[in-house]
């Protein structure tokens, strides 16, 4: 796919992944992945467990090497949400949000001033001293927001962040997720495995197949924002999407 690099946050060119040695003939997790996301955009991979998005995630922020094919990456601040929240159980929640501040040497004044703001823009003010064994998993996942934001990502990347939620919990996390995305002007790169999810959110969604991880198709949304996923129109892209998965499965 050609991309303009100065317009797009990350360009991958062909990337393929080993978990082991691939000269030992060991199969590729990753295999030619190719796309690029437009600085600011929202966009989603999806796919079936096992596809390797968790992987290309981790290929993405350089936790893992590819072995072939080219990465650009156009951001200088990245930030991920985990799946399974990854807070620290020991620290509260403005000590789980302040960590990242805490480890590049901001004094502990700003850092929990910065930290307090970002609990309050996630809707967690008056839960700051509670430990994460103390939070509901919609409050943990919400954490874990606010720590992400806590730096001031130019790239976010969200893996699978509504999918341990209940039905209420994600809706209003999506809510505050889309106001967030917009006043902060970030770019977003989530894993998802939820259709109406990816419809309601992305401007992009890349699909994802199987052993090994490929691209297999871009479906573009083209819906207004905000989104009313009780339209006709919200459903016929939710038809759309399924229908594409159903193809390449």
């Amino acid at each position: 796919m050609a991309a303009n690099p100065s317009s797009t946050a990350l360009v991958l060119s062909r990337v393929t992944a080993y978990f082991g040695d691939e000269k030992r003939g060991e199969s590729a997790v990753l295999k030619d992945i190719t796309f690029s996301v437009p600085t600011g955009a929202f966009v989603s991979i999806i796919g079936p467990s096992g596809s390797g998005k968790s992987t290309l995630m981790r290929v993405i922020l350089g936790l893992m090497s590819a072995s072939s094919g080219n990465i650009v990456r156009n951001f200088t601040k990245p930030a991920m949400v985990f799946q399974n929240y990854a807070l620290f159980p020991w620290l509260s929640a403005i000590d789980n949000v302040a960590f990242g501040l805490k480890m590049q040497g901001m004094d502990r004044k700003e850092r929990e001033r910065i930290a307090r703001e970002k609990l309050n823009q996630v809707g967690l003010t008056r839960l700051e001293r509670h430990f994460p064994s103390a939070l509901s998993g919609g409050q943990r996942q919400r954490v874990g927001l606010a720590r992400a934001l806590a730096i001031s990502p130019d790239l976010l990347i969200m893996d699978e962040p509504f999918s341990n939620l209940d039905t209420i919990t994600s809706e209003a996390l999506k809510t505050d997720l889309l106001k967030i995305w917009r006043s902060y002007g970030m770019t977003i790169l989530m894993v998802n495995h939820l259709i109406p999810d990816a419809i309601e959110l992305s401007d992009a969604i890349h699909i994802m197949s199987s052993h090994p991880g490929r691209i297999e198709k871009t479906v573009s949304v083209r819906l207004p924002r905000p989104r009313d996923t009780r339209s006709p129109q919200f459903y016929a892209e939710v038809d759309a999407l399924t229908e594409a998965i159903r193809e390449i499965s």
